[in-house]
């Protein structure tokens, strides 16, 4: 069954994978390398598990790992083939620009200067970590696609988003246990990760709340992944429900619900309070005032729900949130301080592989971790924190002014998903390493790159 398992994933991606070089190299359309990473990298951690429990091989499990790196190397080499005039190439960077290409430039200074405790290699593997999603914003950022091609994004998007809820309803429902149980994630994560299995469940104390009520994770890495990934489902959803005749709006109506579902399954208290705070940014800024009942109406539902209809487990769950009682609040507040110590005591950094919950940061060499801005902040020091945050909010404020000024509406509901996920994703950025999760952060890194183009060509039209 699991060598079966690992045919089905190899003939998947690798179909996948050959037709996507074929689009870079031999037709030229490098930007549809973006297709293969939305596509992929929902089930890229449950894809190697399964390469890995059919196989045995970490060889094998390695070369499906550099399948999405060699898919974006491959596309800015096509980039290069098929530009015209490449020493001609245009700079007229925008301040979202500016700040990312700092916040790259610091850290590569980190990477050759002999900082912190941590092996280059180790700091090596943490800088491709932060230099993947800017290779992805840099192509997105000369990414020109027509209507039809971004319609395709948001079909892989919305296939992707209902496909999680129907697994979901098959963990509940059917299963009655996590996917990962079957697919061998304990045994990948043990001897490719050096992750030992926790909780009740044989998998990582992230697949259960305090009680060891399950949160599922559907085929994403885990059910933090997949509660981060749904507000870009829901987003996109929302947005062409808005911008679509009423006959034909009820399946985006259906994508909105599969992804509350989805977020409800995952358990994420900060995705489920972000989920909230991208709605009344939504309605704030883009005037739809109607969402601001539609969120209080959902959150009074919420309460009704809770206080009546609740199960014990999840009311004192809720309870134990709010009031920080639980373990795992408790445990975010103290690593937020040990960060924080840390960047008081250092504050110009103490090195890359020091901080989060990457795969190359030794665990006894990590100060703090759940809180993205802070592990940056104890990496990079405070002024890489600030231009970690100076990016987001560039990118948001950008991706915004091309909504509202935007004359295509392709281009106007990419970029309302770009600028909204980003901000609504602001929140769990306190409470996890968010940049980890490949899928919602490089698809909405491109897609805030796509609309920063987009901006710059509105900006030299208007002048």
């Amino acid at each position: 069954m699991a060598l079966i398992a690992f045919i089905l994933v190899a003939l998947a991606v690798g179909a996948g994978f050959l037709w996507t070089v074929q689009q870079l190299i031999f037709k030229g359309n490098w930007a549809y390398f973006i297709y293969f990473l939305a596509a992929f990298l929902p089930v890229y951690i449950t894809s190697l598990s399964l390469v890995y429990q059919g196989t045995q091989s970490g060889l094998v499990v390695g070369i499906f790992q550099s399948s999405k790196e060699i898919i974006i190397l491959l596309a800015l080499i096509s980039w290069l083939i098929f530009q015209r005039k490449p020493f001609d190439y245009p700079f007229r960077l925008q301040s979202t620009d500016y700040f990312l290409l700092a916040f790259l430039s610091l850290a590569f200074l980190f990477l050759i200067l002999p900082i912190g405790q941590a092996s280059f290699l180790n700091k090596a593997l943490y800088y491709k970590s932060m230099l993947m999603p800017g290779l992805v914003y840099f192509l997105g950022r000369n990414t020109s696609f027509d209507s039809e091609e971004i319609q395709r994004l948001f079909k892989i998007i919305f296939i992707v988003a209902i496909g999680a809820f129907l697994v979901n309803l098959i963990e509940h429902f059917i299963l009655n246990a996590h996917l990962q149980q079957f697919t061998g994630y304990a045994l990948f994560n043990l001897h490719v990760n050096d992750i030992e299995p926790e909780g009740n469940y044989g998998l990582t104390w992230t697949f259960e709340s305090t009680n060891a009520m399950k949160r599922l994770g559907s085929f994403f890495s885990d059910p933090l992944e997949l509660a981060s990934s749904v507000l870009m489902g829901f987003s996109a959803g929302l947005i062409w429900f808005l911008t679509q005749r009423k006959e034909t709006s009820w399946s985006y109506l259906l994508v909105m619900l599969c992804c509350m579902g989805s977020l409800i399954f995952a358990s994420s208290r900060a995705s489920f309070a972000a989920f909230f705070v991208m709605l009344f940014f939504i309605a704030l800024v883009f005037g739809l005032y109607r969402l601001i009942g539609v969120g209080i109406a959902a959150f009074l539902a919420f309460v009704f729900y809770l206080v009546y209809f609740a199960s014990e487990d999840f009311y004192y769950f809720v309870i134990d949130t709010i009031t920080l009682a639980d373990t795992s609040s408790v445990g975010h507040v103290v690593e937020w301080f040990l960060a924080l110590d840390s960047m008081i005591a250092n504050p110009q950094g103490i090195g890359l592989a020091m901080s989060g919950n990457f795969g190359s940061v030794s665990e006894d060499l990590r100060v703090g971790g759940e809180n993205q801005f802070l592990i940056y902040g104890v990496q990079l020091g405070w002024l890489g924190m600030m231009l970690y945050i100076a990016t987001l909010f560039s990118g948001i404020l950008l991706s915004i002014r091309v909504f509202k000024s935007s004359q295509n509406t392709a281009v106007a509901r990419l970029a309302f998903v770009a600028g909204t996920v980003k901000f609504g994703l602001l929140l769990p950025l306190f409470t996890a390493n968010v940049e980890i999760y490949t899928y919602v952060s490089w698809v909405t890194w491109w897609m805030v790159g796509f609309s920063v183009n987009e901006f710059s060509k509105i900006k030299i039209q208007k002048s």
